[in-house]
């Protein structure tokens, strides 16, 4: 895709916010699962929603403008998209996720974009995730519906990753679990612990323990950066955990990961990056932009120049693909043997 060129395709920018706010309040009032049982018209979505006629209309025909909903004859009908990913309940229904997470918290912490930028956020303004984790209605609310966003790139690695051979897994930064709840139940051979903040370890163990999984999943619980990890592990993940410290602990990342390796095992990256010619994807480099708001100090990534600092701490048969189309990307790097 080319540079814009058309006034329309700044407008298309500038007036995102007002998309972003129609599906949040669509995901808010239970739209799309409503629409999940068959068309409606905008008095039977009322009626369902409790809202008022006329706003269901207009809520509806700007969702049709989205293309998240059809029309036709006055009814209104999920799209594709929206019936396979917004309907709650749906195999891979990830609107909480969007809903809370993005629609209730990132969203309002974008406000404070310009004054990261210029490194002058005010007192008391959130500047880290441990800040922010600090405060356990925050953390709850993040990683409850972070876990919902982590399923999909978990089922993907379960699916991509042979860990028949692996016996022990570190997440750094897993958070509830998504992911090593995942491998683990996809690899019986397989143990996992996560190192992640007291407040998000207490919620993770609920899910553990809802899993069936407690005596194979632990927790250390610490700030990531310095918090002791477990030696002799076949596999290190770090998943969004790069976007969300600072840039110059990068390096100090790998050099622990290769540390704590035993000899042939893999670390793990997922995490937003871009191209190495940073011309794109659009959402990958967006996530990079929105995590500067809170944690100033993060940096952007690009896939040679994770595949130079894998190489730099020692890792060897480096390769990077997509994982989220147009928004993450896995490094892989193994440790020689």
């Amino acid at each position: 895709m080319g540079p814009a060129t058309e006034a329309d395709e700044i407008s298309e920018i500038a007036f995102g916010f007002m998309g972003s706010k129609a599906l949040f309040v669509a995901l808010d009032h239970g739209v799309f699962t409503h629409l999940s049982s068959g068309a409606l018209s905008a008095e039977e979505l009322a009626e369902k929603t409790n809202l008022h006629r006329d706003r269901a209309e207009t809520l509806l025909t700007a969702l049709a403008g989205l293309r998240l909903v059809t029309v036709q004859d006055g009814r209104y009908a999920n799209s594709p998209a929206a019936e396979a990913f917004l309907v709650k309940g749906a195999k891979y229904d990830f609107g909480d996720y969007l809903r809370l997470q993005v629609g209730q918290q990132m969203y309002g912490l974008l406000d404070q974009l310009g004054p990261a930028l210029t490194n002058t956020l005010p007192e008391g303004a959130t500047a880290s995730y441990e800040q922010w984790f600090s405060d356990p209605d925050q953390a709850r609310l993040y990683s409850e519906s972070q876990h919902a966003g982590s399923l999909g790139p978990a089922r993907q690695l379960a699916k991509t990753l042979d860990l028949s051979r692996a016996k022990h897994l570190l997440d750094v930064g897993g958070g509830t679990g998504a992911i090593s709840i995942t491998l683990c139940a996809a690899n019986p051979g397989l143990s996992a612990t996560i190192v992640d903040f007291p407040n998000v370890a207490a919620l993770g163990r609920d899910y553990v323990a809802k899993a069936g999984l407690s005596d194979r999943i632990s927790y250390v619980e610490g700030n990531a950066l310095n918090t002791d990890w477990p030696d002799g592990q076949d596999v290190i993940l770090m998943s969004y955990l790069f976007s969300g410290v600072p840039g110059d602990a990068h390096p100090g990342l790998l050099r622990r990961a290769h540390d704590h390796l035993a000899p042939g095992g893999r670390l793990l990256i997922h995490d937003f990056m871009v191209n190495a010619d940073r011309s794109g994807p659009k959402l990958a480099a967006l996530w990079q932009l929105q995590h500067t708001a809170f944690t100033p100090e993060a940096r952007s990534t690009d896939t040679d120049g994770i595949a130079r600092d894998l190489e730099a701490a020692g890792f060897a048969d480096v390769h990077v693909r997509e994982m989220i189309p147009q928004m993450t990307m896995l490094a892989v790097g193994t440790k020689p043997a």
